[in-house]
């Protein structure tokens, strides 16, 4: 039996008197317009051309309570400071500004134009230029939030009270700018003193800030006490002799104990070094605790083996590790055997190629004279006695046998 058909029915609109709005529809509508108005496509393909996913940009579009205009305003002004992706080219992340934006999303709707403009002049006086604020804010977009008259000013006076210069300065913020978001009383002028209480002179503490700005942002307890009483218990340093050590090389003060300090102390002690004597060497060249143990070693056995050195004169001039290998150490021991001179390490390494071959010249000439003058003594030995000369043998025999009576 053949399947009844039913007859197909057309759909259309309601009738009039019953049209009623398609709740399925009518949202999905209303807000693809919204869409469309407000631009946000456009913005979400930017941020997403700086690398940011969607949930970043959920959490950055979310954070400014959907005004995006005052958004996109922000945009253009970011990057006419040059913060964007490609503004330096000096092999940084090309989309440094999408991470700034997600890092730091209040930078975007939370301040406003005037204010972070007048905190740009501001740090413009450090010396920075546009570009390398741009890079500033793109690695440290907190600092739109710090104070200039509250965080900022203070800083700057107190450290232009330790000598330290504009230049000095603008050192600090650009390769730790999370100083200029700390609190001066609590965290920078406790950890000053410190500096200053280990022996580090007054005119001094400021360069171990430009040196090594880092050292404002560690744990006074945890980090930099701990570092200063292994130097003087475990490496043999000095308390007199600390505060040189510092002053001379802060970044010592960064270095893990563990994973570090405690290696080199070890290494250099099985050289036969002893604790006071390791001491002194990081007193000369605090340095040498930093290097790692596999850059040490080869100097170490090329100084024993092949330039057949001792141990005392690496002692005399730690210095020794901090020569290449390859493009000082070997060419110019190499120079020395060829020219049958030795000299201490200090002489053989330091300085240009043009004063090592002066020296060089300067030792080789030395020996011609020192050989010249035995060639013309043995002569004179060799030579027939005549009887003045006998005469003037015999005279200082007689001498001594009136002073032997």
């Amino acid at each position: 039996m053949a399947p009844v058909r039913r007859p197909h029915r057309r759909r259309g609109p309601p009738p009039c008197g019953d049209e009623r709005p398609d709740s399925r529809t009518s949202p999905s509508r209303a807000a693809r317009t919204y869409i469309q108005e407000s631009g946000l496509v456009a913005l979400i393909k930017w941020f997403k051309h700086n690398s940011m996913t969607y949930p970043q940009i959920a959490k950055v579009v979310c954070s400014c309570s959907g005004n995006l205009e005052k958004v996109r305003r922000m945009i253009k002004w970011l990057r006419s400071i040059y913060v964007k992706g490609d503004y330096l080219g000096h092999g940084n992340d090309e989309h440094d500004f999408g991470t700034m934006v997600y890092d730091y999303p209040k930078v975007l709707g939370f301040f406003s134009l005037e204010e972070m403009n007048s905190k740009v002049q501001y740090l413009k006086e450090f010396g920075l230029s546009t570009e390398e604020l741009g890079k500033l804010l793109a690695f440290k977009p907190q600092l739109m939030a710090c104070s200039i008259e509250e965080r900022w000013k203070p800083l700057v006076k107190y450290l232009y009270h330790l000598n330290i210069s504009r230049d000095g300065m603008k050192r600090m913020l650009m390769v730790q700018p999370t100083i200029f978001c700390l609190d001066l009383e609590t965290v920078i002028a406790p950890k000053v003193q410190f500096i200053h209480d280990i022996g580090v002179r007054s005119d001094a503490v400021g360069g171990v800030l430009v040196k090594f700005p880092p050292v404002l942002t560690y744990s006074l307890y945890k980090k930099l006490r701990p570092v200063v009483i292994f130097l003087m218990t475990k490496a043999g340093v000095k308390q007199e002799d600390i505060g040189k050590v510092i002053a001379l090389d802060p970044q010592l003060l960064g270095c893990s104990i563990v994973r570090k300090l405690e290696i080199s102390v070890k290494y250099f002690r099985s050289l036969g070094i002893y604790h006071f004597v390791l001491g002194q060497m990081v007193a000369d060249f605090p340095t040498l605790l930093r290097y790692n143990v596999d850059v040490l070693r080869p100097k170490y056995q090329y100084l024993r083996r092949v330039m057949v050195r001792p141990l005392k004169d690496l002692i005399e001039f730690p210095r020794f590790f901090s020569y290449s290998l390859e493009e000082r150490i070997e060419p110019r021991h190499q120079t020395l055997v060829a020219n049958r001179i030795n000299m201490k390490l200090r002489y053989m390494l330091v300085g240009s190629d043009e004063q090592f071959a002066q020296r060089v010249q300067e030792a080789v000439e030395r020996r011609a004279r020192f050989e010249a003058g035995n060639a013309a003594v043995l002569e004179a030995s060799d030579a027939p006695e005549t009887p003045n000369g006998a005469a003037a043998v015999a005279a200082p025999a007689q001498d001594d046998r009136e002073a032997e009576t």
